[in-house]
């Protein structure tokens, strides 16, 4: 650990890393450093070090090359934030070089890969975490205890969705959006992974999956500022609709979508046998937002209704994707148990496979 904390290197300097990682260095300061950085782009490491340099923290190394920095002394850990086909490479060489690893989702394309990474890191006695960082925020660990206390009574069901057209019609997005349409990611693995953190975080793990999707809308039209007349084509699922039975008849429902041009419903709602919690998608980010809340009241003149609710405490960061960094030098200090774990994350990629498999089949999936 160097005087300015934990060395930290970015793998990967694209969108999330500009928009969201870099700022969320800031509030780590004198815990942790962003000693170098690298992407396959020079133009864009280089953006990378100057916006960390630009929030007052200190100007990372450019790294030439990913052996020049997996080979760096200062190099304690990293956070892989390349493109989701090269995660468990990523992760692999980084492990096998003595780093401790955050990954940005999904941990890998498969299961065997993610388990053999676990494995790794167990071997060489290092820290893997993955995104996505939804149960590690303020507002996801209160309601995680709450939960667990009674709050709602047992938990019976969970509905929620993410959907949008996806990053072609992300003006503010700043890289390629094609992969997003293709096999290799797709909208449960890019956004609806975080629905499914949170449910599995709330109902523990899932034991049979059935799922129905298909391509809706074949092709798209980018609205990025200055790839405008790009057309992409949809070759992955662009609406998945995915039922997870939990036992104990207890159940979830999920739709991840890049079809859906907006929708006024609930991101998550939990229901109890005592009442609902619902968090609506504007504040989903909102690493300290209120949630709506109602509990049953069967008193002869008992009144229910929904009231607002706020969990305790205020957050050093400003954004949901911001406490994966947070929480990763925490474990790394020891200060915190590890949340954000591989093995939970490849349980929500074993479900995302599964409901793959089941739209194929035409049938329930089980899972481990």
């Amino acid at each position: 650990m160097a005087d300015n904390g934990i060395g930290i290197a970015f793998i990967g300097c694209g969108d999330v890393a500009l928009r969201t990682y870099a700022p969320a260095m800031a509030p780590l300061a004198g815990r942790a450093t962003t000693v170098a950085v690298y992407d396959r782009d020079p133009a864009r490491a280089g953006r990378l070090a100057d916006d960390l340099a630009a929030l007052g923290l200190p100007r990372p190394r450019i790294a030439a090359s990913l052996e020049s920095l997996l080979a760096d002394p200062e190099v304690a850990a990293v956070l892989n934030l390349t493109p989701a086909p090269f995660h468990h490479e990523i992760n692999v060489a980084s492990l096998e070089t003595g780093k401790h690893v955050f990954s940005e989702k999904p941990l890998a394309a498969n299961l065997t890969d993610a388990r053999a990474a676990i494995a790794l890191a167990h071997q060489r006695g290092l820290t893997l975490l993955c995104a996505p960082a939804v149960m590690a925020t303020n507002r996801f660990r209160w309601l995680k205890q709450e939960f667990d206390a009674g709050w709602l009574g047992r938990l019976t069901l969970a509905v929620g969705q993410y959907v949008n057209m996806g990053p072609a019609a992300w003006r503010g997005y700043k890289g390629d959006p094609a992969v997003f349409y293709g096999p290799s990611v797709g909208p449960a693995l890019d956004t609806g992974v975080y629905i499914l953190h949170a449910i599995t975080g709330f109902l523990g793990p899932a034991q049979r999956v059935e799922a129905f999707g298909g391509i809706a809308i074949p092709q798209r039209n980018v609205l990025i500022p200055g790839r405008e007349g790009e057309v992409v084509d949809v070759t992955a699922p662009d609406h998945l609709l995915i039922h997870l039975d939990f036992g104990d008849n207890r159940f979830a429902q999920v739709l991840s979508s890049f079809a859906t041009p907006r929708s006024k419903a609930p991101a998550l709602e939990i229901h109890g046998e005592n009442g609902t919690v619902s968090i609506s998608m504007e504040s989903w980010y909102e690493p300290d937002a209120p949630v709506d809340l109602l509990l049953r009241d069967e008193r002869p003149d008992g009144v229910e209704r929904w009231t607002q609710t706020t969990p305790p405490g205020t957050s050093r960061i400003t954004q949901m994707i911001q406490a994966g960094p947070e929480h990763f030098v925490a474990v790394l200090e020891g200060t915190e148990a590890p949340i954000l774990t591989a093995e939970r994350a490849t349980h929500v990629l074993e479900i995302i496979l599964a409901a793959g498999q089941s739209m194929a089949e035409g049938c329930a999936v089980d899972v481990s």
